[in-house]
């Protein structure tokens, strides 16, 4: 009888610990490179149906390419190097490409846990330069600002946390991304002093919905889908703006879907609201709809 009861304990606890063990195995394995992905912004480029008040364009393109620089794949320490370029094509004779914004950046990544947790968190540095490649006036004559020609300059440092999870009932991964961004005045040209906001608090929300299917949790899944919420207020003083005005918020929404027949790209939809993010037309406020194809290699 004794022998019974313990051949009853060892059965329990090998199917139990086999249960267990499934589960884990199932849980998405989420990289220190995927994470670093999800932190630096997609590539993408838009079709000429800008819905909204900006300037028309053929489109707008982003080139972000990541060089990893880590000691092996899942590391916990891991440095980012990012040439990113956007520029914009206008809708104008000869379809000129205007001062394109050039934002180099080295961010640090390091991951609290592992990735074979379903729950963990990043904390990641950076450190950029955002020019337009232009050394014209800042002011035109009449005293505005000079959009062909006019120099664009500023550094600034990013601080912040990615906070990683997994959603069983829902089968999606989820990100929460917080941060500061931080131009020093001696940083910037002195014309952006003022009217060019030095501190960013950004928030943002990433949920990447994940297929169901035989490979359920191979590394080759893609997403079906995804929501990204974007938001920034500025905190310094600007534009002799008050604290809570509207004016210091922009806000982002987009949606991606990728379709079974693409391989590395899919369509998306944004909706933008704030200040104009493009190098010298920072004060220009917009309110856009934008439709386009997406680059997305995130393997889950």
């Amino acid at each position: 009888m004794k022998n019974s009861w313990n051949i009853s304990i060892l059965l329990f606890l090998f199917f139990t610990g086999s249960k267990a063990q499934t589960s884990a195995d199932t849980l998405p394995r989420l990289y220190l490179s995927q994470i670093a992905h999800i932190n630096q912004s997609d590539s993408y480029i838009t079709f000429p149906t800008d819905i909204g008040n900006l300037e028309p364009l053929m489109f707008e393109a982003n080139l972000n390419p990541n060089f990893v620089v880590r000691k092996r794949g899942d590391s916990r320490l891991m440095m980012v190097l990012t040439p990113q370029i956007t520029i914009r094509m206008f809708n104008e004779e000869s379809y000129p490409v205007k001062t394109p914004s050039y934002i180099p950046q080295l961010t640090m990544y390091y991951l609290f846990g592992y990735p074979e947790l379903p729950h963990h968190t990043t904390l990641f540095g950076k450190i950029a330069h955002h020019s337009n490649g232009q050394d014209g006036n800042f002011y035109n004559s009449d005293g505005s600002i000079n959009l062909q020609s006019g120099n664009f300059a500023t550094n600034f440092l990013e601080i912040g946390f990615i906070d990683t999870s997994y959603g069983s009932q829902v089968n999606a991964v989820k990100f929460f991304r917080s941060s500061l961004e931080i131009h020093p005045k001696s940083w910037m040209l002195d014309e952006l002093q003022g009217q060019y906001s030095g501190l960013r608090w950004h928030n943002s929300f990433f949920a990447y919905k994940l297929p169901l299917d035989r490979e359920f949790f191979s590394r080759k899944r893609k997403a079906n889908f995804s929501l990204k919420i974007e938001t920034t207020w500025m905190f310094d003083e600007i534009n002799d703006w008050k604290t809570f005005e509207t004016k210091r918020f922009s806000g982002a929404f987009t949606f991606y879907y990728h379709p079974k027949f693409l391989e590395d790209i899919g369509f998306f939809v944004k909706f933008y609201h704030g200040l104009d993010y493009y190098n010298i037309y920072f004060d220009h406020q917009l309110d856009i709809i934008r439709f386009g194809i997406m680059t997305e290699i995130l393997r889950f």
